[in-house]
């Protein structure tokens, strides 16, 4: 079967997309420093911070968190809208799944907006908090996908069954991810830890990591038996093992030293998320994507980068 390679609108769409991923993340990640540092009432009204778009006289290390964070959700919902528009005008260039697919990362993104709002006017509610990184990890495996199959055209370098397993795997991180900002954000880890209260949700987190380990080996491996997938996509299965076993000893010394290290705990949810983005990444990889790049840049240029 030959594999379509992909027109030029496709790929820098499919470009664009690998950046916001990178931005999401950047989001994630930053939202996780906010809540660490105790940040996310920094700025008391939403959207503006202290009754404006920039804030002086308040400004310090927690206010700044709150604003950057609002600032880069912004932009991110912008590119976002822009890239529905021009998936709009592109249509027939391009995928029919795909103005379809922006449509509703864009309703998300509203969505999102709305749950970051509540989190500050009703002063940060658990279950509201932990809607608002769903959301987020949402948007983050969408949008790592939405990449590979703009820029890897073709079917998919799996089997279905393979396939079903990875969205497993995907859906087992974002569940426990989801269940370990539940402990955070109800504050029971630090209650267990300090008072020997509310430990029951701390050691349901605790013990469903195993599975949920257990689950994105099986992924990884299964995919590696498969000999012509590990050849290309030996990068992938290595960086999802690494940071599957940094995940682990992340959680385990964030724990030992009592939730007490902000870097420990703000970089599980930054493994947390890349694990997201790599699994949703290699699950939609279709079969086209290396050949693509070299015809696309026979006419382009030889010294831009192959993203995604």
């Amino acid at each position: 079967m030959q594999v379509l390679y992909p027109p030029k609108v496709r790929f820098r769409l499919g470009q664009l997309a690998a950046h916001v991923v990178v931005a999401l993340i950047a989001l994630v990640v930053i939202g996780g420093a906010t809540r660490v540092m105790e940040a996310g009432l920094a700025c008391p009204d939403w959207p503006l911070c202290y009754g404006s778009f920039l804030p002086g006289r308040q400004m310090n290390l927690q206010v700044f968190l709150e604003w950057f964070h609002r600032l880069d959700a912004f932009f991110v919902g912008i590119v976002l809208i822009i890239q529905f528009a021009l998936s709009l005008y592109w249509a027939k260039s391009l995928p029919k799944w795909l103005p379809w697919t922006y449509g509703v990362l864009t309703l998300l993104v509203a969505f999102q907006g709305f749950l970051g709002a509540l989190t500050v006017l009703q002063l940060l509610p658990s279950l509201v908090v932990v809607a608002h990184l769903a959301v987020a990890f949402t948007l983050v495996a969408i949008m790592s996908g939405v990449t590979q199959k703009l820029l890897s055209p073709g079917r998919s370098i799996f089997p279905t069954w393979v396939r079903f397993l990875g969205f497993l795997s995907l859906f087992s991180v974002i569940g426990q991810s989801l269940l370990g900002s539940r402990v955070a954000s109800s504050w029971a880890a630090h209650r267990c830890l300090n008072y020997g209260e509310s430990c029951n949700l701390l050691a349901f987190h605790r013990a469903s990591a195993l599975p949920v380990t257990f689950l994105v080996l099986a992924f990884v491996i299964i995919s590696f038996i498969q000999k012509d997938v590990f050849i290309n996509q030996w990068p992938f299965f290595l960086t999802i093992t690494f940071l599957i076993v940094l995940q682990i000893f992340l959680g385990f010394f964030s724990i030992q030293l009592g939730m007490s290290e902000p870097a420990l705990i703000i970089g599980h949810q930054l493994v947390a998320c890349l694990l997201v983005a790599f699994i949703a990444a290699l699950t939609c990889k279709g079969e086209g994507i290396n050949s693509s790049c070299q015809s696309f840049f026979k006419t382009e240029s030889t010294l831009e980068t192959c993203h995604g």
